[in-house]
């Protein structure tokens, strides 16, 4: 039985043509600095936005105690329930922030959604080789937008160059940017900036997946 999520976060106009279901990160919940920014930035820009949590989460915030990440099973049947309360998946693009992004992109083929977009893709664990992590990445047909910072630990860009990526796959780097997109002082640019350029990013290829 997959888990059902009641709660959603909701930004933007209710007619928007197109949502966009925007997963959390393994340590960060939904209405984080970052998640918050990103929705209702994109919220601003016409497109309908719905943040959800996963179950480890929801228990978190009910209990006050912090959870581990809830095994992968899980997490995809979460998806999996998400899209289909959220109704038709052709109106449908989905993705989040490193781990939510990831757990996205492994059920977006099968349950036929318009697009994928995730921030900060976690090509594989900290101080790890990618291993499984990339095996699905190759065959992956669904219109992808990865926003990755080039100095990111889990896919910088002199990694992520090196691996076989479907063509469906389009990468937008964030110059300097760590795995939250932050950059450092020396590069010339702020975060808030970078947020800019990752969430202007992100709205375009919303509004045409895939274009």
């Amino acid at each position: 039985m997959s888990p059902a999520v009641t709660d959603f976060l909701i930004d933007g106009p209710v007619d928007a043509p197109v949502t966009f279901a925007f997963a959390h990160g393994a340590g960060a919940p939904a209405d984080s600095d970052f998640m918050t920014q990103v929705a209702q930035s994109l919220g601003q820009a016409g497109i309908r936005v719905v943040r959800f949590e996963f179950p480890y989460m929801a228990r978190r915030r009910a209990e006050g105690t912090r959870r581990p990440p809830d095994r992968g099973p899980i997490l995809l049947e979460s998806w999996r329930s998400v899209i289909a309360e959220l109704g038709d998946p052709a109106h449908l693009i989905i993705g989040g922030k490193s781990m939510g992004g990831r757990m996205a992109s492994l059920v977006a083929d099968e349950t036929g959604v318009a697009g994928l977009v995730a921030f900060g893709f976690p090509f594989h664990a900290p101080g790890k080789p990618p291993g499984t992590r990339i095996d699905h990445l190759p065959s992956l047909k669904t219109p992808s937008l990865f926003i990755q910072g080039t100095r990111d630990a889990l896919g910088s860009r002199d990694e992520v160059t090196g691996y076989d990526l479907s063509t469906a796959i389009a990468m937008h780097w964030i110059e300097d940017g760590d795995h939250n997109l932050k950059p450092r002082k020396k590069s010339g640019w702020s975060h808030k900036e970078a947020m800019v350029a990752a969430i202007d990013a992100a709205a375009s290829f919303l509004k045409a997946p895939g274009q």
